[in-house]
């Protein structure tokens, strides 16, 4: 048996490899919840992973993102990368050591994890004709949101979200933060992502309020 059928065996019949494959991902946001996106991203078999993200790693980032030790210091576009690789070694991965910009070119489907409602308006506004998929997670503390773009019903809803920063709450996903609930975030991300890849209803709203044990969906 060819070590690629062997490697995707389990998932199969949750994951249709041959589409997935063919679409080019792009990850906005390698902190606690992009970080999470692109390794479950390339864990799952997609071919093409673009990382986008100005920062670098820093200490605490070892306990509520998932990087290593030795990624302290080093931008965590390339920490990431590194880490993809390891995964495997075929993925075709593109780093931007950049904040977003409205002329870079961005794959099919597209993950912004980034902390400010600004941001993601910013992103949005830019990108918003030409992605197939998108997601949005949004954490703070325990509390997560997952909300996703897969057709014009749910473009209006989304751009409702991107209220004011004033009136965000107060703190961002860098202030309180856990490596638990960024994969789980993460994990509803992809959820979503590989339903629209099995042509199935996608959640536009997801939120997970872990503390309560409280979960909202809207489709």
């Amino acid at each position: 048996m060819p070590t690629e059928i062997s490697r995707f065996e389990r998932q199969r019949d949750l994951v249709p490899l041959e589409t997935l494959s063919q679409i080019p991902a792009t990850v906005i946001g390698v902190g606690a919840i992009g970080r999470q996106v692109a390794i479950q991203l390339a864990a799952i078999g997609v071919r093409q992973i673009q990382l986008i993200d100005f920062d670098v790693v820093e200490l605490t980032n070892v306990t509520t993102q998932g990087y290593f030790q030795v990624d302290i210091g080093h931008r965590k576009v390339d920490a990431t990368a590194s880490h993809l690789v390891r995964i495997d070694p075929t993925i075709e991965i593109t780093t931007v050591p950049d904040r977003f910009r409205p002329t870079t070119p961005i794959g099919d489907a597209v993950f912004v994890c980034v902390d400010s409602i600004t941001t993601r308006a910013a992103i949005w506004r830019a990108i918003s004709d030409r992605v197939t998929f998108f997601s949005d997670g949004r954490m703070l503390g325990e509390t997560l949101r997952i909300l996703t773009v897969t057709d014009e019903v749910a473009r209006e809803p989304y751009s409702r979200s991107l209220f004011p920063q004033a009136e965000a709450q107060p703190g961002t996903c860098t202030s309180r933060s856990t490596i638990y609930a960024a994969t789980i975030a993460a994990g509803l991300i992809t959820h979503q992502f590989t339903r629209w890849l099995r042509k199935l209803p996608t959640d536009q709203d997801i939120t997970f309020n872990l503390l309560a044990s409280e979960l909202v969906t809207t489709t």
